[in-house]
């Protein structure tokens, strides 16, 4: 999400009146409004959609929307989205649990527009602002790319999803051949410039859907979502490609540079696989790559 990019907001209410009623009170709020009507179906539109806010309803069909909240909040991926309670109940002691539960604020039915507004707007500025620190704080300061913190927390989020719902999932290991070798005859400097230009190749390369980070040194990674192994291999190609399209100069000299890369895939590892045996399994097929030779791109079994 950009900083001008319209925020989500999920309504979740049995009761079609309601998201109406919201729906014309946050129309001029520069919003997109999502609707969901039971626990089930917000559960799956939250993790699928991301949404950065939630307006609840404390008394969802077949369970509270206090435990709604609570398992959303148990979910690595969802729980920095913010939630503010809609409720009927005015007494101290659901409004402490509503907050202990993880809500940013509540809302008492029946509401005013201007105090649902007022409320909204503050609850997805301060969502905002933490997006922005946090992803400031998750980036790689040279390349630009995610870091390898971010990469831990969204590959763990990314195999529990595949799991999940059936789909596959590849993972890219690349490795600039010959680095050191690269950063002591040309130096540091040189060695950053071609950090940054891998970086933007693996931008070019792949679809914002698919996350590429930096790894550490001159290691870079690339989750690849919704993609089997026959995908994985096109994608994992044409970055090898690109990166040995590069042209470099060193004191008026050309300089060559390529990579090796090693490709897994959910497919090749059983069914009892992980997040833990998926980038194992990554790393044994770059080992192989740079052994037969490097600049190559090399499949895991």
């Amino acid at each position: 999400m950009t900083e001008t990019s319209p925020q989500r907001v999920l309504i979740i209410d049995d009761s079609q009146d309601i998201h109406d009623l919201i729906a014309v009170r946050l129309r001029s709020e520069g919003v997109v409004l999502q609707h969901a009507y039971d626990a089930e179906t917000a559960f799956d539109m939250a993790s699928q959609q991301q949404p950065d806010l939630l307006l609840l309803d404390l008394d969802l069909p077949g369970i509270s929307g206090l435990e709604f909240c609570r398992r959303l909040k148990h979910e690595p991926s969802l729980i920095s989205t913010a939630v503010i309670f809609l409720t009927g109940t005015v007494d101290v002691a659901t409004k402490v649990q509503a907050f202990d539960a993880g809500a940013v604020d509540y809302i008492t039915k029946p509401f005013d527009g201007i105090e649902l507004r007022a409320r909204v707007r503050a609850a997805l500025r301060t969502k905002r602002y933490l997006d922005l620190l946090s992803t400031r704080a998750q980036l790689d300061g040279l390349t630009g790319l995610w870091n390898r913190a971010y990469f831990d927390q969204r590959l763990s989020e990314e195999v529990a999803l595949a799991q999940r719902h059936g789909r596959p999932l590849s993972l890219i290991l690349l490795d600039v051949d010959h680095f050191k070798q690269v950063n002591d005859q040309y130096g540091h400097p040189f060695g950053d410039q071609v950090l940054c230009s891998l970086a933007q190749v693996l931008n070019s390369s792949t679809r914002q859907t698919e996350i590429a980070c930096r790894y550490g040194g001159e290691e870079f990674i690339v989750i690849l979502r919704e993609t089997g192994l026959a995908g994985g291999q096109e994608v994992a190609e044409r970055i090898r490609a690109a990166v040995e399209a590069l042209q470099f100069t060193s004191r008026g000299k050309p300089v060559q540079v390529t990579a090796s890369l090693g490709l897994s895939a959910d497919s090749s590892l059983g069914p009892d696989w992980d997040a833990e045996k998926l980038l194992s399994a990554a790393d044994q097929a770059l080992y192989q790559a740079k052994a037969l030779g490097r600049n190559r791109v090399m499949v895991a079994n």
